[in-house]
């Protein structure tokens, strides 16, 4: 009986709610938003069309795309020269990349395919399959977290790429979708958005957005390739806690600090 009336009662107060034009809850916060500042200049292959990327024992790892450019390069920071390189068949486009003990994976956009390399051979040690479609991977220290352009995150078995579980990605009450490229940075999940020059800092246990760090015009619009040449690359140095981020055919590789917004 106690069940039914708090029930009643609470039906009873959300009818009263919209009777008097109010709304039965408040309105969810939307994130605070952060600044950056840029600590340090590398040089950045614009031929990368970058859809991976993360720091590894003092170097980059860049996973990349289009059909017949797709691959994975690992690059010395000061320079920017290729030390070692894997191209993937002409088939397939190039997605997302994750370190895993002493292997690499990536995956393809569309073919549902992915392929595990030895890190420091980069020589192929076995293929793997999934559902849907492949953009961004970063890892915790159990997971492979991955992003397939929806506002869904999964959570994955390293070994099977079985899904373990999901989170959906919300700021406030609105979704956000279009999550392309990840890191895991001091346990949150970094993610750019498609075609924003914002990155989203995601809590891994619910999906709620943490914060935002606000991009804009870190590299100037004049050396952009074309409206594809987006921000879209983030990688973390957890030894001397340093952030990157680079883009689609950019010049540049930023180091940067994350400030309050002026």
């Amino acid at each position: 009986m106690r069940l039914k009336t708090l029930l009643r009662t609470s039906a009873v107060a959300a009818i009263s709610a919209i009777a008097l034009g109010c709304s039965a809850l408040p309105p969810a916060a939307s994130a605070p938003v952060s600044g950056y500042t840029v600590v340090a200049k590398f040089p950045h292959s614009t031929d990368n069309y970058t859809e991976g990327f993360l720091f590894k024992d003092g170097l980059f790892y860049e996973g990349t795309g289009m059909e017949g450019r797709s691959g994975l390069q690992v690059i010395q920071p000061a320079t920017g020269k290729v030390l070692q390189r894997h191209d993937m068949t002409r088939q397939f486009f190039g997605e997302g990349i994750v370190d895993w003990g002493a292997n690499i994976y990536q995956w393809t956009w569309q073919t549902h395919t992915g392929v595990v390399l030895d890190r420091f051979s980069l020589r192929p040690v076995r293929t793997f399959s999934y559902t849907g479609e492949g953009w961004g991977m970063t890892r915790d220290t159990k997971t492979i977290i991955t992003s397939d352009g929806s506002n869904t995150l999964r959570f994955r078995n390293p070994e099977t790429f079985a899904e373990v579980r999901h989170i959906v990605v919300h700021d406030g009450a609105k979704n956000i979708d279009q999550l392309n490229e990840l890191e895991y940075i001091k346990g949150e999940i970094w993610a750019n958005v498609w075609h924003q020059e914002r990155i989203a800092r995601i809590s891994p246990k619910d999906g709620h957005v943490i914060s935002w760090v606000d991009c804009t015009g870190i590299l100037p619009a004049n050396q952009k390739r074309d409206d594809e040449s987006v921000l879209n690359g983030i990688a973390y140095d957890a030894a001397t806690d340093r952030i990157f981020i680079t883009g689609k055919q950019w010049p540049t590789i930023f180091e940067i600090k994350v400030v309050p917004k002026k």
